[in-house]
Protein backbone atom coordinates (compact mmCIF):
# COMPACT_ATOMS: atom_id res chain seq x y z
CA UNK A 1 0.00 0.00 0.00
CA UNK A 2 2.72 2.49 1.16
CA UNK A 3 4.57 1.41 -2.24
CA UNK A 4 1.68 2.06 -4.44
CA UNK A 5 0.80 5.49 -2.07
CA UNK A 6 4.49 6.96 -3.49
CA UNK A 7 4.12 5.85 -7.29
CA UNK A 8 0.57 7.51 -7.08
CA UNK A 9 2.29 10.77 -5.47
CA UNK A 10 5.16 10.82 -8.41
CA UNK A 11 2.26 10.03 -11.01
CA UNK A 12 0.05 13.33 -9.64
CA UNK A 13 3.66 15.46 -10.19
CA UNK A 14 4.04 14.32 -13.20
CA UNK A 15 0.15 15.36 -14.74
CA UNK A 16 0.36 18.52 -12.93
CA UNK A 17 3.53 19.47 -14.81
CA UNK A 18 1.96 18.18 -18.16
CA UNK A 19 -1.03 20.24 -17.65
CA UNK A 20 0.97 23.58 -17.44
CA UNK A 21 2.32 23.89 -21.12
CA UNK A 22 3.41 27.01 -22.23
CA UNK A 23 5.58 28.27 -25.02
CA UNK A 24 7.58 30.70 -23.35
CA UNK A 25 11.08 30.61 -23.57
CA UNK A 26 11.67 30.36 -20.20
CA UNK A 27 9.94 26.99 -19.89
CA UNK A 28 11.83 23.87 -20.62
CA UNK A 29 9.99 20.90 -21.75
CA UNK A 30 11.54 17.18 -20.60
CA UNK A 31 10.50 14.72 -21.72
CA UNK A 32 11.52 11.29 -19.34
CA UNK A 33 10.48 6.81 -18.80
CA UNK A 34 11.57 7.90 -15.38
CA UNK A 35 8.99 9.25 -13.15
CA UNK A 36 11.51 10.87 -10.91
CA UNK A 37 12.60 13.63 -12.89
CA UNK A 38 9.02 15.51 -11.62
CA UNK A 39 10.34 15.53 -8.52
CA UNK A 40 13.64 16.95 -9.86
CA UNK A 41 11.81 19.68 -11.68
CA UNK A 42 9.71 20.71 -8.88
CA UNK A 43 12.60 21.18 -6.85
CA UNK A 44 14.25 22.55 -9.81
CA UNK A 45 11.21 25.26 -10.12
CA UNK A 46 11.11 25.86 -6.45
CA UNK A 47 14.53 27.25 -6.41
CA UNK A 48 14.54 29.66 -8.41
CA UNK A 49 12.18 31.96 -10.30
CA UNK A 50 13.81 32.24 -13.81
CA UNK A 51 13.26 29.42 -15.59
CA UNK A 52 10.68 26.35 -15.40
CA UNK A 53 10.84 22.93 -16.66
CA UNK A 54 7.66 21.25 -16.98
CA UNK A 55 7.91 17.34 -17.52
CA UNK A 56 5.84 14.47 -19.70
CA UNK A 57 5.88 11.32 -18.44
CA UNK A 58 5.89 8.53 -22.06
CA UNK A 59 6.53 5.27 -21.86
CA UNK A 60 9.21 5.14 -24.44
CA UNK A 61 10.47 8.50 -25.76
CA UNK A 62 12.69 7.22 -28.00
CA UNK A 63 9.45 5.99 -29.97
CA UNK A 64 8.05 9.83 -29.46
CA UNK A 65 11.50 10.98 -30.78
CA UNK A 66 11.08 9.54 -34.67
CA UNK A 67 7.41 10.14 -34.76
CA UNK A 68 7.55 14.19 -35.55
CA UNK A 69 5.13 16.99 -35.07
CA UNK A 70 6.51 17.61 -31.40
CA UNK A 71 9.85 17.49 -29.80
CA UNK A 72 11.21 18.36 -26.15
CA UNK A 73 13.78 20.26 -24.95
CA UNK A 74 14.86 17.91 -23.10
CA UNK A 75 14.96 14.27 -23.08
CA UNK A 76 16.03 12.01 -20.25
CA UNK A 77 15.24 8.83 -21.23
CA UNK A 78 17.11 5.03 -22.04
CA UNK A 79 17.58 4.32 -25.67
CA UNK A 80 18.69 7.41 -27.05
CA UNK A 81 21.94 6.22 -28.91
CA UNK A 82 20.05 4.28 -31.00
CA UNK A 83 20.44 5.21 -34.98
CA UNK A 84 17.09 6.60 -35.26
CA UNK A 85 17.40 9.30 -32.61
CA UNK A 86 21.05 9.94 -31.71
CA UNK A 87 20.79 12.30 -34.62
CA UNK A 88 18.52 14.59 -32.95
CA UNK A 89 20.82 16.27 -29.88
CA UNK A 90 22.70 19.19 -29.29
CA UNK A 91 26.65 18.27 -28.17
CA UNK A 92 27.52 19.19 -25.09
CA UNK A 93 31.01 19.89 -25.74
CA UNK A 94 30.66 23.78 -24.89
CA UNK A 95 29.38 23.02 -21.87
CA UNK A 96 32.03 20.39 -21.01
CA UNK A 97 34.95 23.18 -22.19
CA UNK A 98 33.49 26.18 -20.31
CA UNK A 99 33.32 24.17 -17.05
CA UNK A 100 29.81 24.07 -17.32
CA UNK A 101 29.52 20.74 -16.52
CA UNK A 102 32.53 19.08 -14.80
CA UNK A 103 33.74 15.90 -17.43
CA UNK A 104 35.99 14.40 -14.23
CA UNK A 105 32.73 14.43 -12.31
CA UNK A 106 31.79 10.97 -14.46
CA UNK A 107 32.34 8.01 -14.80
CA UNK A 108 34.22 8.05 -17.70
CA UNK A 109 33.29 4.62 -19.40
CA UNK A 110 29.53 5.82 -19.17
CA UNK A 111 30.51 9.31 -20.60
CA UNK A 112 32.19 7.81 -23.72
CA UNK A 113 28.51 6.00 -24.64
CA UNK A 114 27.30 9.74 -25.70
CA UNK A 115 30.08 10.00 -27.68
CA UNK A 116 29.23 10.65 -31.52
CA UNK A 117 32.16 11.03 -33.82
CA UNK A 118 33.98 12.49 -31.15
CA UNK A 119 31.64 14.58 -30.10
CA UNK A 120 29.57 14.48 -26.69
CA UNK A 121 25.84 14.38 -27.33
CA UNK A 122 24.54 12.80 -24.53
CA UNK A 123 25.16 12.51 -20.90
CA UNK A 124 24.75 9.82 -18.83
CA UNK A 125 22.13 9.91 -16.16
CA UNK A 126 21.96 6.90 -13.71
CA UNK A 127 22.76 3.05 -14.26
CA UNK A 128 22.10 -0.74 -12.16
CA UNK A 129 24.01 -3.93 -11.96
CA UNK A 130 23.69 -7.39 -10.85
CA UNK A 131 24.66 -8.80 -7.61
CA UNK A 132 23.48 -11.91 -5.57
CA UNK A 133 22.07 -11.66 -2.03
CA UNK A 134 22.91 -14.00 0.91
CA UNK A 135 22.79 -13.98 4.62
CA UNK A 136 25.15 -12.19 6.33
CA UNK A 137 25.73 -14.87 8.89
CA UNK A 138 26.26 -17.67 6.28
CA UNK A 139 29.60 -19.86 7.17
CA UNK A 140 30.88 -19.29 3.88
CA UNK A 141 34.35 -17.32 2.79
CA UNK A 142 34.51 -15.57 -0.43
CA UNK A 143 37.31 -14.22 -2.54
CA UNK A 144 36.52 -10.98 -3.00
CA UNK A 145 34.78 -8.06 -0.72
CA UNK A 146 33.45 -6.39 -3.80
CA UNK A 147 32.54 -9.15 -6.69
CA UNK A 148 31.50 -12.99 -6.61
CA UNK A 149 31.90 -14.57 -10.18
CA UNK A 150 29.53 -17.58 -11.34
CA UNK A 151 32.00 -20.53 -11.28
CA UNK A 152 32.33 -19.55 -7.56
CA UNK A 153 28.53 -19.02 -6.73
CA UNK A 154 28.27 -22.92 -8.25
CA UNK A 155 30.90 -24.10 -6.30
CA UNK A 156 29.58 -22.69 -2.62
CA UNK A 157 26.11 -23.35 -3.73
CA UNK A 158 26.45 -26.77 -4.49
CA UNK A 159 27.31 -27.62 -1.40
CA UNK A 160 24.69 -25.91 0.41
CA UNK A 161 22.32 -28.77 -1.65
CA UNK A 162 20.27 -31.23 0.54
CA UNK A 163 17.49 -33.60 -0.80
CA UNK A 164 14.80 -34.67 0.82
CA UNK A 165 13.53 -38.57 -0.67
CA UNK A 166 13.90 -37.44 -4.42
CA UNK A 167 12.96 -33.39 -3.95
CA UNK A 168 15.33 -30.88 -2.89
CA UNK A 169 14.69 -29.41 0.66
CA UNK A 170 17.22 -26.60 -0.45
CA UNK A 171 19.40 -25.25 -3.22
CA UNK A 172 22.06 -22.91 -3.51
CA UNK A 173 21.50 -21.70 -6.31
CA UNK A 174 19.11 -21.93 -9.11
CA UNK A 175 19.90 -20.58 -12.43
CA UNK A 176 16.93 -20.79 -14.32
CA UNK A 177 14.72 -19.18 -11.84
CA UNK A 178 15.10 -15.39 -13.24
CA UNK A 179 15.36 -15.26 -17.13
CA UNK A 180 17.50 -12.31 -16.52
CA UNK A 181 20.25 -14.67 -14.62
CA UNK A 182 20.29 -16.63 -18.17
CA UNK A 183 20.74 -13.53 -19.82
CA UNK A 184 23.25 -12.06 -17.93
CA UNK A 185 25.30 -15.08 -18.45
CA UNK A 186 25.24 -14.65 -22.34
CA UNK A 187 26.49 -11.09 -21.46
CA UNK A 188 29.02 -12.04 -19.28
CA UNK A 189 30.54 -14.49 -21.91
CA UNK A 190 30.73 -11.89 -24.27
CA UNK A 191 27.17 -13.09 -26.22
CA UNK A 192 27.19 -9.09 -27.18
CA UNK A 193 23.89 -8.16 -28.45
CA UNK A 194 24.15 -4.84 -30.46
CA UNK A 195 21.87 -2.84 -32.40
CA UNK A 196 22.33 -3.90 -36.55
CA UNK A 197 19.89 -4.33 -39.22
CA UNK A 198 18.18 -5.08 -36.97
CA UNK A 199 20.36 -7.00 -34.15
CA UNK A 200 23.85 -9.00 -34.00
CA UNK A 201 25.00 -11.13 -31.43
CA UNK A 202 28.08 -13.70 -30.99
CA UNK A 203 26.39 -16.42 -31.99
CA UNK A 204 29.44 -18.82 -30.78
CA UNK A 205 29.35 -16.69 -27.29
CA UNK A 206 26.06 -17.09 -26.57
CA UNK A 207 25.87 -20.85 -27.40
CA UNK A 208 28.92 -21.13 -24.87
CA UNK A 209 26.65 -19.81 -22.15
CA UNK A 210 24.15 -22.04 -22.51
CA UNK A 211 26.12 -25.24 -22.43
CA UNK A 212 27.98 -23.32 -19.63
CA UNK A 213 24.08 -22.92 -17.28
CA UNK A 214 23.64 -26.73 -18.63
CA UNK A 215 26.29 -27.93 -16.99
CA UNK A 216 25.72 -26.03 -13.99
CA UNK A 217 22.21 -27.36 -13.15
CA UNK A 218 23.43 -31.20 -14.51
CA UNK A 219 26.43 -30.91 -11.86
CA UNK A 220 25.09 -29.17 -9.03
CA UNK A 221 21.25 -29.36 -9.11
CA UNK A 222 20.92 -33.11 -10.68
CA UNK A 223 19.08 -31.68 -13.78
CA UNK A 224 16.69 -28.86 -15.23
CA UNK A 225 13.58 -30.99 -14.07
CA UNK A 226 14.24 -31.14 -10.23
CA UNK A 227 15.56 -27.43 -10.51
CA UNK A 228 12.61 -26.27 -12.16
CA UNK A 229 10.41 -28.31 -9.00
CA UNK A 230 12.15 -26.35 -6.40
CA UNK A 231 11.62 -23.23 -8.01
CA UNK A 232 7.37 -24.02 -8.70
CA UNK A 233 7.69 -24.82 -4.87
CA UNK A 234 9.78 -21.85 -3.36
CA UNK A 235 10.08 -19.08 -5.40
CA UNK A 236 6.78 -17.46 -5.21
CA UNK A 237 8.86 -15.44 -2.12
CA UNK A 238 10.32 -12.66 -2.44
CA UNK A 239 14.41 -13.14 -3.36
CA UNK A 240 15.23 -11.89 0.82
CA UNK A 241 12.59 -14.03 1.97
CA UNK A 242 13.67 -17.30 0.46
CA UNK A 243 17.51 -16.44 2.13
CA UNK A 244 15.77 -15.74 5.75
CA UNK A 245 14.11 -19.23 4.97
CA UNK A 246 16.81 -21.15 4.60
CA UNK A 247 15.79 -22.43 1.25
CA UNK A 248 18.62 -21.26 -0.58
CA UNK A 249 21.95 -19.61 -0.57
CA UNK A 250 22.16 -16.82 -2.83
CA UNK A 251 19.28 -15.17 -5.21
CA UNK A 252 19.76 -13.02 -7.87
CA UNK A 253 18.78 -9.28 -7.81
CA UNK A 254 20.21 -6.10 -9.45
CA UNK A 255 20.93 -3.43 -7.30
CA UNK A 256 17.59 -1.00 -7.52
CA UNK A 257 15.37 -3.69 -6.77
CA UNK A 258 17.73 -4.71 -3.45
CA UNK A 259 18.07 -0.93 -2.17
CA UNK A 260 14.10 -0.46 -2.21
CA UNK A 261 13.72 -3.54 -0.36
CA UNK A 262 12.54 -2.05 3.18
CA UNK A 263 15.86 -1.79 5.73
CA UNK A 264 14.42 -3.72 8.11
CA UNK A 265 14.36 -6.85 5.36
CA UNK A 266 17.83 -5.85 4.65
CA UNK A 267 19.52 -5.63 8.23
CA UNK A 268 20.71 -9.53 7.94
CA UNK A 269 21.48 -9.33 4.36
CA UNK A 270 24.89 -9.09 2.51
CA UNK A 271 25.88 -9.18 -1.13
CA UNK A 272 28.13 -8.99 -4.24
CA UNK A 273 27.70 -7.67 -7.67
CA UNK A 274 28.46 -10.19 -10.32
CA UNK A 275 31.45 -10.06 -12.29
CA UNK A 276 33.20 -12.26 -14.67
CA UNK A 277 37.47 -11.52 -15.16
CA UNK A 278 36.91 -7.99 -13.32
CA UNK A 279 34.03 -7.14 -15.43
CA UNK A 280 30.21 -6.08 -14.02
CA UNK A 281 27.98 -5.40 -17.27
CA UNK A 282 25.32 -2.74 -16.59
CA UNK A 283 22.23 -3.44 -16.98
CA UNK A 284 20.84 -2.07 -20.62
CA UNK A 285 18.33 0.55 -19.16
CA UNK A 286 21.05 2.92 -18.82
CA UNK A 287 19.32 6.69 -18.67
CA UNK A 288 21.08 9.05 -20.83
CA UNK A 289 20.37 12.83 -21.21
CA UNK A 290 19.86 14.84 -24.05
CA UNK A 291 18.84 18.71 -25.08
CA UNK A 292 17.06 18.54 -28.36
CA UNK A 293 18.79 20.22 -31.38
CA UNK A 294 15.56 21.84 -31.99
CA UNK A 295 15.22 23.55 -28.82
CA UNK A 296 12.89 26.85 -28.20
CA UNK A 297 14.41 26.83 -24.58
CA UNK A 298 17.95 26.72 -24.70
CA UNK A 299 18.91 28.76 -22.07
CA UNK A 300 16.40 27.00 -19.80
CA UNK A 301 17.37 23.66 -20.81
CA UNK A 302 21.08 24.49 -20.31
CA UNK A 303 20.20 25.65 -16.82
CA UNK A 304 18.52 22.73 -15.76
CA UNK A 305 21.34 20.73 -17.17
CA UNK A 306 23.90 22.56 -15.13
CA UNK A 307 22.08 22.38 -12.24
CA UNK A 308 21.23 18.86 -12.26
CA UNK A 309 24.57 17.80 -13.03
CA UNK A 310 25.91 18.72 -9.69
CA UNK A 311 27.51 17.23 -6.85
CA UNK A 312 25.42 19.00 -4.24
CA UNK A 313 22.35 19.08 -6.59
CA UNK A 314 22.30 15.46 -6.60
CA UNK A 315 23.10 14.91 -2.70
CA UNK A 316 19.88 17.53 -1.82
CA UNK A 317 17.97 15.04 -4.02
CA UNK A 318 18.74 12.30 -2.21
CA UNK A 319 18.10 14.19 0.82
CA UNK A 320 14.62 15.22 -0.04
CA UNK A 321 13.36 11.73 -1.42
CA UNK A 322 14.62 10.03 1.72
CA UNK A 323 12.55 13.00 4.18
CA UNK A 324 9.60 12.20 1.68
CA UNK A 325 10.42 8.50 1.71
CA UNK A 326 10.65 7.90 -2.13
CA UNK A 327 13.69 6.04 -1.66
CA UNK A 328 10.94 3.10 -0.86
CA UNK A 329 10.25 3.13 -4.22
CA UNK A 330 12.85 4.41 -5.56
CA UNK A 331 16.66 3.62 -5.79
CA UNK A 332 19.07 6.53 -5.94
CA UNK A 333 18.95 9.44 -9.01
CA UNK A 334 16.60 8.38 -11.28
CA UNK A 335 16.22 4.60 -10.18
CA UNK A 336 20.08 3.89 -10.21
CA UNK A 337 23.84 4.77 -8.81
CA UNK A 338 24.39 8.58 -10.42
CA UNK A 339 26.56 7.99 -13.27
CA UNK A 340 28.17 11.05 -11.78
CA UNK A 341 31.20 8.93 -9.85
CA UNK A 342 31.62 11.49 -7.29
CA UNK A 343 28.34 11.15 -5.95
CA UNK A 344 27.88 7.43 -6.24
CA UNK A 345 30.99 6.76 -4.43
CA UNK A 346 31.01 10.03 -1.54
CA UNK A 347 27.50 10.40 -1.23
CA UNK A 348 25.48 7.35 -1.72
CA UNK A 349 26.94 5.70 0.93
CA UNK A 350 25.72 8.48 3.54
CA UNK A 351 22.34 7.39 2.38
CA UNK A 352 22.66 3.67 1.91
CA UNK A 353 25.04 2.39 4.18
CA UNK A 354 25.17 -0.73 3.15
CA UNK A 355 27.36 0.65 0.03
CA UNK A 356 30.27 1.06 2.81
CA UNK A 357 32.92 -1.28 1.61
CA UNK A 358 31.00 -2.53 -1.69
CA UNK A 359 31.25 0.84 -3.85
CA UNK A 360 31.68 -1.08 -7.27
CA UNK A 361 34.74 -1.13 -8.46
CA UNK A 362 35.27 1.66 -11.63
CA UNK A 363 37.28 -0.43 -13.95
CA UNK A 364 34.94 -3.15 -13.76
CA UNK A 365 31.94 -1.12 -14.39
CA UNK A 366 30.85 -1.99 -18.46
CA UNK A 367 28.04 -0.39 -20.15
CA UNK A 368 25.78 -1.79 -22.56
CA UNK A 369 26.65 -2.01 -26.55
CA UNK A 370 23.79 0.65 -28.59
CA UNK A 371 20.60 -1.27 -29.12
CA UNK A 372 17.77 -0.57 -30.38
CA UNK A 373 14.96 1.61 -29.13
CA UNK A 374 12.76 -0.85 -29.39
CA UNK A 375 15.03 -3.55 -27.55
CA UNK A 376 13.52 -4.41 -24.43
CA UNK A 377 10.09 -5.58 -26.36
CA UNK A 378 12.75 -8.03 -28.27
CA UNK A 379 14.21 -9.12 -25.24
CA UNK A 380 11.21 -10.17 -23.60
CA UNK A 381 9.33 -11.39 -26.39
CA UNK A 382 11.81 -13.35 -28.44
CA UNK A 383 15.41 -13.47 -26.56
CA UNK A 384 14.51 -14.49 -23.46
CA UNK A 385 11.83 -16.76 -24.02
CA UNK A 386 14.39 -18.24 -26.66
CA UNK A 387 16.73 -18.55 -23.45
CA UNK A 388 14.39 -20.34 -21.50
CA UNK A 389 13.11 -23.09 -24.35
CA UNK A 390 17.73 -23.50 -24.82
CA UNK A 391 18.45 -24.84 -21.25
CA UNK A 392 16.11 -27.31 -21.30
CA UNK A 393 17.01 -29.11 -24.78
CA UNK A 394 20.63 -30.56 -25.33
CA UNK A 395 20.39 -30.59 -29.05
CA UNK A 396 19.07 -27.67 -31.09
CA UNK A 397 17.29 -29.76 -33.96
CA UNK A 398 14.08 -29.12 -32.50
CA UNK A 399 14.95 -25.19 -31.41
CA UNK A 400 13.89 -22.52 -33.61
CA UNK A 401 16.89 -20.48 -33.65
CA UNK A 402 17.27 -17.00 -32.35
CA UNK A 403 17.54 -15.30 -35.79
CA UNK A 404 14.69 -16.67 -37.19
CA UNK A 405 12.51 -15.34 -34.50
CA UNK A 406 13.82 -12.04 -34.66
CA UNK A 407 13.30 -11.75 -38.19
CA UNK A 408 9.82 -12.91 -37.62
CA UNK A 409 8.91 -11.13 -34.71
CA UNK A 410 9.61 -8.04 -37.02
CA UNK A 411 7.95 -9.20 -40.09
CA UNK A 412 4.93 -9.41 -37.72
CA UNK A 413 5.41 -5.95 -36.08
CA UNK A 414 6.19 -3.89 -38.67
CA UNK A 415 6.70 -0.02 -37.35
Amino acid sequence: MQRSIMVFLLMSILFIFASCSSPNSSRAILWTDRPEFAFYAEFFNAAQDKYKVEVRFFEAPAYRLIEGGEYPDIVAASWLKNSSTRVMFRPFDGMLSRGVLDRSSFYPRLLSMGRIDKRQYLLPVSFNIPAVIFAKDASITLSNPFTIEMREIKEQAKTFNRTSGAVYSRIGFSPSAKDEFLFLAATLFGASFREASPIAWDAAALGQSISWIQQWISEANTDIQMEEDFVFKHYHNPPDRLISSGRTLYTYIDSADYFTLPEVRRMNLDFRWIAEKETIPLDERVISYGIHKKTKSRKAAVEFTRWFFNDETQRLLLEEMKNKRINEVSFGIAGGFSAMQTVTEQIFPQFYPDLIGHIPPENYLLPPNVLPRNWMVIKERVILPYLRERIRHTGTEDIRPLDRRINDWYRLNRE
